[in-house]
């Protein structure tokens, strides 16, 4: 027995030295594995982006538009709309030149500018009065309205609760933000319903945001998926390497996503296309510079944009009106909706700068930002879900559903919605 017992000390000892070395080998092959797989990834996304760059001039971008667009011997033309609100600084350091410089590189008669601002305390107003003047020399059609009314005047109104107007437990009536929003977002929008009523037509409404961008960014966004999209939008930063519309952003899932942090996305379709730099398949967008094409809001069945009904906010639920707009829109599952990644827009230059480095002779991301991305990610997945915030938002619109069976309630936008109400205050809004 002794002779036994010491035969099968070596063998268990070269077993356990066979398990320890396959370990080993194990976990090198896995690092090496690791390794490669995001060097490929990195040289994915390099491609992508010089791909771009090496189409990037806007006289190139343009000639392939109007090729997408296939209307001979008619440029394509543009309706540019936007809000503001306590932007002059923005207004004055980047913005109102480029909207000068795009309407200069598309030309004037293809174009119509639309400003719709509100309430603003610093001098927007007069960055806006500037922009006016400069854009009447260029002879572009345009409106450019300047609103007096503050929030405190809004809120002054206090009517019966309706119409975005909801009754607090204290019994105090309050204004939500997103029916706010999405008034004045119509409004900016009338010059474009107007003009149609009288066989004036546009190719595109751009809405662009109050943020840093170039026209080469704008051309780039409008060759989204060779054109074919029902919308498509930029990749927006106010604190980079974050990105900043958590609200409206949602992936291929309607799902939202799972870091602020490159490559964002849960589902994946959305994250493989982030991963190969292509445009991405989302529910939906907007983040900075959103196109749309003109007849999602023309005609008698137009979009326009909303917040969800009052009964419903009252459950304590949200969603972005820049959200839903897509979750209205049926060409939304036809032609779908992109996030352009190689569009990339900024809050302030800082921001800007930071996700063009080098005036773009090199990629954003650096390889570094690769390998913490991919893992980060695949912990944020692994070890997260948004099951339970998706089925608590559910659960609330089974119950407004249920608790007035004869109205046939319905909201398309679930995917759009989250556990938040958001009321207008004098010096913006806020949660409650």
């Amino acid at each position: 027995m002794k002779a036994i017992s010491q035969g099968r000390r070596p063998r268990r000892f070269f077993r356990q030295l066979l398990a320890r070395s396959t370990l080993r080998k194990l976990l090198i092959l896995l690092v090496l594995w690791f390794v490669v797989e995001a060097q490929l990834i990195y040289y994915r996304v390099a491609r992508a982006e010089h791909e771009y760059r090496s189409h990037a001039s806007v006289e190139l971008q343009l000639e392939s538009l109007e090729n997408h667009i296939n209307v001979p011997e008619k440029p394509p033309r543009f309706f540019l709309a936007s809000l503001h609100w306590n932007n002059e600084r923005i207004l004055r350091s980047n913005w109102n030149q480029q909207v000068l410089d795009l309407v200069d590189k598309l030309g004037p008669d293809n174009v119509f500018v639309s400003v719709y601002e509100g309430g603003s305390w610093d001098d927007t107003k007069g960055a806006l009065r500037e922009l006016d003047a400069k854009l009447e020399k260029t002879g572009v059609a345009k409106q450019i309205t300047l609103d007096k009314a503050t929030h405190a005047d809004v809120m002054a109104e206090q009517p019966e609760p309706g119409n975005g107007w909801v009754q607090m437990p204290d019994g105090e009536t309050k204004l939500r933000r997103i029916p706010y929003l999405s008034r004045l977002r119509n409004l900016s929008l009338k010059p474009l319903l107007d003009m149609a009523e009288n066989g004036t037509t546009f190719d595109y409404v751009l809405f662009l945001g109050d943020v840093v961008f170039t026209v080469g960014d704008v051309i780039a966004l409008l060759n989204t998926n060779h054109g074919n999209f029902a919308a498509a939008c930029s990749i927006d930063f106010s604190k980079p390497p974050l990105y900043y519309d958590t609200f409206a952003l949602r992936d291929s899932g309607g799902h939202e996503t799972a870091t602020q942090t490159w490559p964002y996305f849960r589902s994946h379709k959305s994250r493989k296309a982030m991963l190969y730099g292509a445009p991405v398949p989302v529910r939906s967008c907007w983040n900075g510079l959103v196109a749309m094409p003109t007849f999602a809001f023309t005609g008698t069945n137009g979009l326009k944009f909303r917040g969800i009904p009052d009964s419903l906010a009252q459950h304590h639920l949200e969603g972005s009106e820049c959200c839903l707009i897509h979750a209205d829109n049926p060409a939304s599952r036809t032609r779908g909706v992109f996030l352009n990644p190689t569009v990339r827009v900024g809050y302030n230059k800082e921001a800007y700068e930071k996700v063009h480095p080098e005036g773009g002779n090199k990629i954003w991301l650096s390889t570094f930002g690769v390998y913490t991305g991919i893992w980060k990610s695949r912990l944020a997945r692994w070890f997260s879900s948004p099951w339970l915030k998706e089925q608590f938002v559910r659960g609330r619109i089974h119950t407004w559903e249920t608790e007035a069976p004869d109205e046939n309630r319905e909201e398309p936008g679930e995917f759009c919605l989250i556990n938040e109400m958001q009321v207008i205050v004098e010096n913006g809004w806020k949660h409650l």
